[in-house]
């Protein structure tokens, strides 16, 4: 409203939100969401996992700031590996200050717990380490920042053919409050964990029946080109809105 910008593009619906509570008109934002490359996150075969809880492998993914890793995580991991003691936890992404302290944390606290990091990893090579996964999570904390966030991380994973545990960010709730392969906790570590859980006792077939679903509905509504042509006809409309003022 200050530089009178002509037209506002944001990552999420309830980031919209915020800009129309302040005033600024409704019918010049429109929400694009956040999406991915849909060549490269394509689901593995055979998809979800083993049925054995021991071969599960628990998997996050991003750049670990450190409201991605904070009390719900920690008690989560430490939930899921006291009920299923052979389940590992892969981190795939840079080796953060956040990242190393959380592990330093759920290691002293739960010393059999079964961490893998990775390190950094390019863009194009995330999908190969997600499919050896079983499920993909998002134990984000509460915060205004984060229930604005449309998480990639949530996309990815559905395009990589993986179930999602989330926290109940708002942003996700509105759009994936439907979608029978991502499922929400309460926000807290227990809550959390016990959805994880929920997805390693799914039967493998109808895991994979749902996975494959999903990953063809964020092809069809998230790839990069879907939401550039969606941002680009935005930016036209708004032009021509222009020249006939």
């Amino acid at each position: 409203m200050r530089h009178q910008a002509d037209g506002v593009l944001t990552v999420s619906d309830t980031l919209s939100d915020y800009f129309a509570k302040a005033g600024y008109p409704r019918e010049r934002i429109l929400p694009i969401h956040y999406g991915y490359d849909a060549k490269l996150f394509q689901p593995a075969e055979p998809a979800g996992g083993a049925e054995n809880g021991k071969s599960c492998v628990v998997v996050m993914h991003g750049s670990f700031d450190q409201h991605h890793l904070g009390a719900i995580a920690a008690i989560a991991l430490a939930y899921v590996s006291e009920k299923r003691p052979g389940v590992r936890f892969k981190f795939v992404g840079q080796q953060t200050p956040a990242l190393t302290k959380f592990r330093k944390k759920v290691e002293a606290a739960v010393p059999q717990l079964q961490i893998d990091c990775t390190g950094f990893v390019p863009y194009a090579e995330i999908a190969r380490h997600l499919a050896n996964a079983t499920v993909g999570i998002v134990p984000y904390e509460e915060s205004t920042g984060t229930h604005c966030a449309f998480v990639a991380k949530i996309v990815e994973y559905l395009g990589a053919g993986l179930p999602v545990v989330s926290t109940p960010l708002n942003s996700a709730r509105r759009y994936f409050g439907n979608e029978p392969a991502v499922r929400f906790s309460e926000f807290n570590g227990e809550s959390f964990g016990r959805q994880i859980l929920s997805w390693l006792d799914e039967p493998l077939e109808r895991r994979r029946s749902l996975c494959r679903a999903a990953s063809q509905r964020v092809q069809v509504e998230l790839d990069w080109g879907t939401i550039s042509k969606k941002a680009i006809d935005f930016v036209e409309q708004i032009q021509q809105q222009q020249r006939r003022a």
